[in-house]
């Protein structure tokens, strides 16, 4: 995320995002109501009163709007965001009408809050930094593999596939099969690497992964330049990705991506709660008693709480998020892309691990 200025007398951030990531943040703090300005075009229909009504133009334009809706379009890499025009060429006369305007990678945007929260300035300020390739990620056994990239956002899973191995007293016709299997999930490896030439971590149970790895080896080389780490799960496909994260295994490998820290968040979460100690607390009505007391050590929203829900809940969330920053307390907006954040929202949408104990009501 290029970072352009951030003037928060003012309440508004020009930044263009640089990445998919970056779009992904944008998300997460781009809410309703905010005003969002890009360069866009918007068809024009000329004033002439002679002119065909049929005739009109597409054209270039600054354009402000008041934010309604907002899309992830993630086949076609962007934001939509649609909204009610606030700010246009007094030439157009489109004031009070609606149009969606697309960011993109590499697209500057003004984003204007009424009131800017910590947390969000922060995400831009992090992101901003961010220097390091996502992570593309295979997870194989002797009977399926999963290819996925890694994001700041969660997994993004772009290719999977099966095979049934006869047995082992069927070498010769295993062997064969084994290297078809091999063959498509390289194929597969392959066209998730080469856009981002990122790092490469293989895992699965049992010996499979490291026999692909020796055939990686063998027949792609520039491709297993990129193999940083070869580690062991108990399962294979998605569910072993799932279980990567959450095991802790590829801490070192993942230390600069998000989706690692919200997932190390969430663990913590959980294992508070299974002690009992009354150190943590989950749903509406209990963190916002408990950010009430100042005892939010890190609260934990669900990004789909903040943009999926009525305007009545929004804005308890935010007044809970305006305490918990009052209280210097950490603040960490978890993606529903991935395990940690459908967890999250099974418990209410929102948690939070606490500095002390509430006390009773």
């Amino acid at each position: 995320m290029k970072i352009f200025r951030i003037d928060l007398k003012k309440g508004f951030a020009k930044v263009m995002p640089e990445s998919l990531d970056d779009l992904w943040h944008l998300y997460n703090i781009i809410l309703e109501r905010d005003e969002v300005y890009a360069r866009t075009s918007r068809q024009v229909k000329p004033d002439d009163q002679y002119a065909r009504p049929t005739k009109a133009k597409r054209v270039p334009v600054n354009l402000g709007v008041q934010v309604e809706r907002m899309y992830w379009d993630r086949v076609l890499n962007r934001l939509r965001v649609n909204g009610i025009v606030c700010d246009a060429p007094e030439s157009l006369s489109i004031k009070g009408s609606r149009h969606t305007i697309d960011i993109t990678v590499n697209k500057p945007v003004t984003i204007i809050k009424k009131k800017w929260l910590k947390h969000e300035v922060d995400r831009l300020k992090r992101a901003s930094k961010v220097t390091a390739a996502p992570l593309t990620i295979i997870s194989m056994d002797d009977e399926e593999y999963c290819v996925a990239v890694l994001r700041q956002y969660g997994i993004d899973v772009k290719a999977g596939g099966g095979t049934k191995l006869p047995g082992k007293f069927e070498s010769e016709r295993r062997a064969k099969e084994k290297q078809l299997f091999f063959k498509d999930a390289l194929k597969s490896l392959r066209e998730a690497w080469a856009p981002l030439n990122s790092p490469i971590v293989v895992i699965g149970p049992g010996f499979m992964k490291d026999d692909f790895v020796c055939y990686v080896k063998r027949d792609a080389g520039d491709l297993a330049e990129s193999i940083v780490a070869v580690k062991g799960v108990n399962s294979a496909g998605l569910s072993g990705i799932q279980e990567s994260l959450r095991s802790g295994i590829l801490t070192n490998v993942l230390q600069n991506l998000r989706v690692a820290d919200e997932v190390n968040a969430m663990e913590d979460l959980l294992a508070r709660l299974g002690k009992g100690k009354q150190d943590v607390t989950y749903g509406l009505g209990e963190v916002e008693r408990a950010a009430t007391y100042g005892a939010v050590e890190k609260l934990l929203v669900a990004d789909s709480a903040l943009r999926e829900t009525t305007d009545a809940k929004r804005r308890a969330l935010e007044k809970i998020m305006k305490n918990v920053e009052d209280a210097r307390g950490d603040i960490m907006v978890i993606s529903t892309e991935h395990e940690a954040g459908t967890k999250l929202l099974s418990l209410g949408g929102v948690a939070a691990l606490l500095r002390f104990p509430l006390p009773p009501t």
